[in-house]
């Protein structure tokens, strides 16, 4: 298992831009993938290859409305290019939460193999 804090996401409203005519990565969807990579890298996480289990807590940095899940593609996409996991396919199970207001906002994430709690019964 491991635990990360991680800056706060840009919200996927602000991570894609159109630019001649397709979808790339905004200039602040690059800067923080580059800032997650470069913590990776200091830290010496491990690679999972395994099916995962995510459990993100997002602490906003200000009182504004937010959708919660506007923020994961940012996180999933990040973790992906700094290589914790092969791809984000991998996540079996994710929860989200949100957290208190804390400026300038970070992510809380744990990252651990997924165990899958049923047996082959059918329901």
């Amino acid at each position: 298992m491991i635990k990360l804090t991680l800056p706060f996401p840009p919200s996927i409203n602000g991570y894609w831009r159109a630019y001649s005519g397709r979808q790339i990565i905004s200039a602040k969807g690059r800067e923080y993938r580059a800032d997650v990579i470069k913590q990776m890298f200091y830290e010496h996480m491990p690679r999972y290859e395994c099916e995962i289990e995510v459990h993100i807590t997002l602490y906003p940095p200000d009182r504004r409305k937010r959708d919660i899940d506007n923020y994961i593609k940012a996180v999933f996409d990040a973790m992906t290019h700094a290589k914790v996991w092969v791809d984000d396919s991998q996540v079996s199970k994710m929860t989200v939460e949100r957290g208190a207001v804390c400026k300038p906002g970070y992510v809380s994430l744990t990252v651990q193999p997924f165990a899958n709690r049923l047996d082959n019964t059918t329901i």
